[in-house]
């Protein structure tokens, strides 16, 4: 623990943490973490570039995927570089310019990405209401501002805790607890009054995190009651498939959110590796397996992977 001889927040320096108790073979440790952090980059780039150069994708439901892609690709961008100087060179340092930085990003592409997973789950439930008008209820115009209102709720809701972090005092030299930067953390060790900064972080993640979750329940509540008025249950099963992806995502995303607040409030203390391993995790896992999961659901994305790669040869040869 760090005393408080307080700096002004821009000359503070922020340590981060990496595998407390496993510092000696932190190099091995931290390879399968490495290698998930490469295989997101690659995988997320492949959805991109086969739903950008394969115009039978151009709809709505794959527009939104390659936007939650495009999100995968800033999370990875914004937590790899860290890690990598954390677990291989060693450096732990980080000026609190650069923290405040990565922090903003960090919380901007998560929402996001919850966002885009919002955006998908009504796109979902219109196909299955209005299969007939889906294209005229969501033209290529209102999928674009839909994406540009993602994107501003974002920088709108990370603004005011980040200026607002630019007037607290910080210790010279302050601990992090993982090996990145975040809004709760950074509160958690100023040496100033924090209530305005926790209610600010707190009504951002109610109106990202929580309204989206919210939103999200409730249209597969509709979706839910748009399938049993289908007669066939053949057709029933069918429109219950188009979401089975989407609903794998959405787990895929919030659960370890959810694992991870446990484990702060029960066992933190008591595992700490294994608290900075789920901490990880919890922003390495999703752009892991939204690719997987499409390119395993969807016979649309591997088909356009497929043809891609085939014209690739037939050009090489």
């Amino acid at each position: 623990m760090f005393s408080c001889n307080t700096s002004t927040s821009g000359h503070s320096i922020f340590l981060l943490t990496g595998f407390p108790g496993l510092e000696a073979s932190q190099h091995w440790v931290s390879i399968p973490i490495n290698l998930i952090s490469v295989v997101s980059v690659v995988g997320n780039s492949i959805i991109l570039f086969v739903i950008r150069t394969d115009p039978a994708l151009h709809e709505p439901m794959y527009i939104f995927l390659s936007m939650l892609a495009a999100s995968d690709l800033g999370l990875c961008a914004s937590t790899f570089p860290t890690m990598v100087r954390l677990f291989w060179l060693g450096a732990r340092e980080l000026p609190s310019d650069l923290c405040v930085t990565q922090m903003f990003f960090i919380h901007a592409f998560t929402y996001v990405e919850s966002g885009v997973l919002l955006v998908m789950a009504f796109d979902r439930f219109i196909a299955i209401w209005e299969p007939l008008h889906y294209a005229t209820i969501l033209p290529h115009s209102a999928v674009s501002k839909v994406g540009a209102a993602i994107l501003f709720r974002a920088v709108l809701l990370n603004l005011p805790g980040t200026i607002l972090l630019r007037n607290l005092l910080f210790p010279q030299i302050s601990e992090l607890s993982h090996c990145y930067c975040l809004h709760c953390d950074l509160v958690g060790l100023a040496c100033s009054d924090i209530h305005i900064n926790s209610l600010v972080g707190l009504v951002s993640i109610l109106f990202s995190l929580g309204l989206d979750s919210s939103l999200i329940m409730l249209s597969y509540a509709l979706i839910l009651w748009t399938v049993l008025g289908i007669a066939s249950p053949r057709e029933r099963l069918k429109a219950l498939n188009t979401c089975v992806s989407h609903l794998c995502i959405v787990l895929i995303f919030y659960l370890p959110k959810l694992g991870l607040s446990v484990l702060h409030r029960v066992e933190k203390h008591n595992y700490p590796a294994l608290a900075v391993l789920m901490a990880n995790l919890h922003f390495l896992v999703p752009p892991l397996m939204n690719p997987i999961v499409y390119c395993i659901k969807s016979k649309q994305i591997r088909q356009g992977f497929l043809k891609r790669f085939q014209q690739k040869r037939v050009d090489i040869s």
